[in-house]
């Protein structure tokens, strides 16, 4: 008799090449197309902004490496992709202390307090915003943020006209301006089409999960859509909600964060359909004109209860002993 064992790891058997290092890379580059029409458009104070926030987040993860006396991980470029979308959620005018007060939250206590990277159950970057539009809302009052600033389009946050002054105000904004950019906000999340274009990208690559970007935005439409056909005069058309505020950055690069999202299909399709629902009912019935990051965080919340929904076997196993 053979009485030779083999050991052998965990699944999965087969890699496929992949590095973490190289999925944050390709989710940086992804992101290119907005970045650079969100400096384009508000200036040299955005790339501060962008800069600060990317190159603070990846120096407080090295601070904790230093702290807990483990390896550098900074290399594997998770902190500068948490920087990065978070300084994207930003305003051009947002003060430097503000910004390194979030990558603070955002990296250490969204992030490494938690383990690490795949151990952390919400997503970073969302949770330092959160905390910021918690404690200092004025700041994200995109009218004010921009008051000196002059733009060849109407300088008003989209959301925050309909909030204030009812559907009625979406008609100052075309669907191919939202598209273009034509709007003020944040530096990432203006140009709808160019966070398509790098969203897709990502799906094509396999680095982010159709089922959760595709649910989110039926979500968004569905709800939007009965809100809308209820009374028009208070409520904005799907399309509007779709391509305002934050929703295209949430429905390709920060609902489908791996860390703090389901892996399965069924409650990936769930998880992505109840965030645009979330999303809708904080705008139209909550006091924030744009909830895609707090809801977003709700999902995150409840994404391991989701990850338990699985279709039964069918059949009924057999027991040859």
């Amino acid at each position: 008799m053979n009485n030779n064992k083999l050991t052998v790891s965990h699944a999965p058997f087969w890699h496929d090449g992949d590095s973490l290092f190289k999925l944050n890379l390709n989710i940086m580059i992804a992101a290119l197309p907005a970045i650079l029409y969100g400096i384009i458009q508000f200036g040299a104070p955005a790339m501060g902004v962008l800069a600060l926030s990317l190159s603070s987040a990846m120096i407080w993860e090295l601070i904790m490496n230093l702290v807990s006396k483990k390896q550098f991980s900074i290399g594997d470029l998770d902190s500068a992709v948490i920087g990065l979308l978070f300084g994207m959620m930003l305003p051009a005018t947002s003060p430097w202390w503000l910004v390194i007060t979030g990558t603070f939250v955002a990296v250490i206590i969204g992030k490494m307090i938690f383990g690490g990277i795949g151990s952390n159950p919400f997503n970073p970057a969302l949770l330092g915003m959160a905390i910021l539009m918690l404690s200092w809302r004025t700041f994200f009052d995109f009218d004010t943020a921009y008051v000196n600033y002059e733009f060849s389009f109407t300088a008003l946050a989209p959301l925050a006209a309909i909030k204030s002054q009812g559907a009625g105000a979406a008609e100052l904004f075309s669907i191919s301006d939202l598209l273009m950019g034509k709007e003020v906000g944040a530096i990432g999340s203006t140009f709808g089409l160019g966070i398509i274009f790098g969203g897709i990208y990502l799906l094509l690559r396999g680095y982010i999960r159709w089922q959760i970007t595709v649910s989110f935005i039926l979500g968004i439409l569905a709800t939007a859509f009965l809100f809308n056909m209820s009374n028009p005069d208070a409520y904005a058309n799907p399309l509007f909600h779709l391509f305002s505020g934050y929703t295209l950055l949430g429905a390709f690069f920060l609902a489908t964060e791996n860390s703090s999202s389901p892996v399965n299909n069924i409650p990936m399709l769930i998880y992505g359909f109840l965030g645009g629902v979330m999303i809708i009912l904080m705008r139209n019935i909550g006091v924030y004109a744009d909830g895609t990051v707090l809801g977003i965080l709700l999902i995150n919340l409840v994404s391991p209860l989701i990850d338990n929904i699985r279709p039964k076997a069918l059949g009924r196993g057999v027991n040859n002993a």
